[in-house]
């Protein structure tokens, strides 16, 4: 393997990485050399992932966080330090949506968005980063070469509908990753975000759920297959390695070409 993309001895924190994409995160950083922290909503979620990544032979521990809340995500930077130091790769993976459209319409789809639905979603998609970076970030630009990958959407500029608040929440998210590789830059930190298309999530699904996801996708989406976890984490790993030192503010779409049909 080339050493350019080894992640050996270096420390990440996975946060919202108990299921699906972070979950698949955070094991193929482990499996490539790095200890995870793993840090999950519900600490059962996070403590199935972290004893995921010591199967691969690396050190892991399991925190619970509320991501959206500052006081929980300053407790975690605390609890992380003390077990770990300051990490070298942060990956933000918290988001969820809630498919409504903003006022009620007359010919549906039915609902709307209220002020503390429209807060919930923003915070889960777009906040949370803005706290991580706040609670690890001094430590991040204590280490040079250290990075930050947010995990947005392959959604960037296509309107949809009763998707306001995520898509909001996402496009928002892809811009604080630019701004902050600018601030960032001087002090060699570099910070990236990966935008994945649909991700079915095994642990999720029941089998037949899971089966008639792969079979749409299959037909809809260009490549002819579903996103697999793994996917993401193999691109998560060339943005946390020196493999990707000449590469920050970027928003690296992973759909299999869905975002172009």
């Amino acid at each position: 393997m080339l050493k350019d993309y080894s992640l050996e001895g270096k420390r990440a924190l996975c946060i919202g990485a108990g299921r699906g994409i972070g979950k698949g995160v955070a094991l193929v950083l482990a499996e490539d050399g790095a200890n995870v922290v793993v840090a999950s909503a519900t600490l059962e979620n996070a403590q199935k992932v972290a004893d995921g990544v010591s199967e691969l032979g690396r050190e892991s521990v399991a925190f619970a966080v509320d991501a959206t809340d500052e006081a929980s995500m300053i407790a975690l930077s605390v609890v992380t330090r003390e077990h770990f130091g300051d990490v070298d790769i942060l990956v933000n993976c918290v988001g969820d949506s809630i498919r409504k459209p903003l006022i009620s319409l007359p010919n549906g789809p039915e609902g709307e968005m209220p002020f503390d639905d429209w807060k919930h979603v923003v915070d889960l998609n777009l906040t949370h980063a803005y706290l991580g970076a706040r609670a690890f970030g001094p430590g991040l630009l204590k280490r040079p070469g250290s990075t930050m990958i947010n995990i947005s959407s392959y959604v960037n500029s296509r309107g949809r509908l009763a998707s306001a608040a995520y898509n909001a929440g996402k496009a928002a998210l892809n811009q604080l990753t630019r701004d902050l590789a600018v601030e960032w830059a001087p002090y060699r930190v570099r910070v990236n975000a990966i935008g994945p298309g649909v991700f079915p999530d095994p642990d999720q699904r029941t089998p037949e759920q899971l089966k008639n996801d792969i079979e749409e996708l299959n037909a809809r989406v260009p490549l002819g297959r579903e996103g697999r976890l793994r996917d993401v984490g193999l691109l998560a790993v060339y943005l946390a390695s020196e493999a990707s030192s000449y590469v920050t503010g970027q928003v690296y779409v992973i759909d299999g070409g869905l975002g172009l049909v």
